[in-house]
């Protein structure tokens, strides 16, 4: 997800092996030497031709001035350039970037002002992914808990144990997404702590799924807008062999991982369509792989390398069926890196019809750190 710092430049003194043959040293050095044999050259020229020496003063002074401007302005006019480009910065400009043609201590700095510059870049660009992130995985137990209460205040349904242990589940949810905000501050860096642990996959997904459809008449109800799909003519089946199937792996962030693969597969599905959450037990112990097929109009293979990317929202001009949108384009690059997170993989493969997404958690074989 979210991307790493970009690669380092080299600065002026390391490409040319550590000696700066053109260094702001040698040009001051080489600028009295000038000085001084261009006033003993015209002292001798004055000798032999017995010329005054108040012009040869006066010429001296002129040749030695054009040169003093010359090697000033050289000196100069990159500073002007890093002081524009570091009063862009000030203002939230991180575009702008200093010319690195030099090769003295005044390229040096301007190859540091452009790292830095990458990197303040990359920082705002990461807080804005953050939050995007944040927003995004924290309507889904929002619109849960709301549908709750709304049904208890409309009379839909009462306020028996079984209808508040629901709001408690979305409750609990909602609290452990918003402690886990220092988490995700980390996301680049790829340290963010999973909490594995063994559990069963068809009790686990059959919740994972039933939540989906009660958010997704929630939000058919009031209409959010939220980028989540409010689809409830959409049929979700659920395929776990062995029944008695186990994992392990950090469930909340396999709840993201199958939260908004069925959101995407949904939004994309025809009226009355299906979609398939299978799971299977891998090669490894405690491996799963889980499988998503919708029977949408899929995803043409020259987007397949695409479709992880943040803000990337496919080809297709229009998502199938009534109450589907754009969405914010989230959703799996947010899967994504929660597999990334389990060091197992996430792609998408052939199918005859629609679009098939598979998923291989490695459970307890440990990703190389």
């Amino acid at each position: 997800m979210s991307g790493g710092r970009p690669a380092a430049r080299r600065s002026p003194g390391e490409r040319w092996g550590g000696v700066r043959p053109f260094s702001i040293k040698t040009k001051l050095g080489a600028l009295v030497v000038i000085s001084v044999l261009i006033t003993t050259g015209l002292l001798m020229i004055a000798v032999r031709t017995e010329t005054e020496l108040r012009f040869i003063t006066v010429f001296s002074m002129i040749a030695t001035l054009l040169i003093t401007q010359f090697v000033a302005h050289s000196l100069t006019a990159p500073l002007d350039e890093m002081n524009a480009v570091a009063r862009s910065i000030s203002h939230g400009d991180y575009t702008r970037r200093v010319r690195e043609s030099r090769r003295d201590e005044l390229g040096d700095l301007a190859v540091t002002i452009n790292r830095m510059a990458d990197d303040l870049e990359a920082e705002d660009r990461q807080r804005k992914e953050l939050v995007a992130n944040v927003s995004h995985e924290l309507r889904t137990p929002i619109a849960g808990l709301r549908a709750v209460l709304e049904n208890i205040v409309d009379g839909v349904t009462q306020a028996d144990p079984e209808t508040m242990r629901t709001a408690l589940k979305q409750t609990e949810r909602l609290g452990r997404l918003v402690e886990t905000l220092l988490d995700l501050s980390r996301l680049d860096n790829g340290v963010v702590p999973l909490k594995q642990r063994r559990f069963e996959v068809w009790p686990y997904l059959s919740g994972v799924l039933k939540e989906a459809n009660m958010v997704a008449s929630a939000r058919a109800g009031i209409a959010s807008g939220s980028g989540s799909h409010t689809r409830t003519d959409v049929h979700l089946h659920l395929d776990v062999s062995p029944p008695e199937l186990t994992a392990h792996a950090d469930p909340e962030r396999i709840h993201q991982v199958v939260a908004n693969l069925i959101d995407n597969a949904v939004k994309h599905s025809p009226p009355h369509g299906r979609v398939t959450l299978k799971a299977r037990r891998g090669a490894l112990p405690e491996s799963l792989e889980l499988e998503v097929l919708d029977e949408g109009p899929g995803i043409p293979r020259s987007e397949w390398h695409r479709v992880f990317e943040r803000f990337n929202r496919g080809s297709v001009s229009r998502p199938h069926g009534p109450g589907s949108d754009g969405g914010t384009g989230l959703g799996l690059a947010i899967a994504r890196w929660a597999v990334d997170l389990h060091g197992g993989r996430i792609g998408v493969a052939e199918s005859e019809r629609g679009c098939r997404i598979l998923v291989t958690l490695p459970g307890l074989s440990t990703p190389s750190s």
